[in-house]
């Protein structure tokens, strides 16, 4: 089992910057690959970006060039540095975790206002 806890969210303005925290613990040597999805109101989940164990990362086109993700493996926690933030990035951010399961954080809002 491996247990995932997000911080970070909260309201930015456009153009401005939030920075995203995800936290694992338990099983966390099985751990091959994490990543951040976001879900908005009515849409459905999609893929922000995601890092494997060898660092290589894979971003979604809509955050490419504005989000940046990266591990801390002394922390085994995962950031993603959010810059030049759109309402079109307003969500839910989760954070999922594969090892033999797919694991998933709680949530955190974040909001862009206009």
């Amino acid at each position: 089992q491996v247990q995932l806890v997000e911080s970070g969210g909260g309201l930015a303005q456009f153009g401005g910057s939030l920075r995203l925290s995800c936290a694992a613990s338990g099983s966390i040597l099985s751990i091959h690959r994490m990543g951040w999805y976001r879900q908005a109101p009515g849409k459905q989940r999609e893929l922000v970006a995601n890092i494997n164990t060898g660092g290589k990362t894979n971003y979604a086109d809509s955050v490419k060039g504005r989000f940046t993700i990266s591990r801390d493996n002394a922390k085994n926690t995962v950031y993603l540095q959010m810059n030049s933030l759109k309402p079109e990035d307003t969500g839910v951010y989760y954070c999922n975790a594969r090892s033999k399961g797919s694991y998933w954080g709680q949530g955190t809002q974040v909001t862009v206002s206009s």
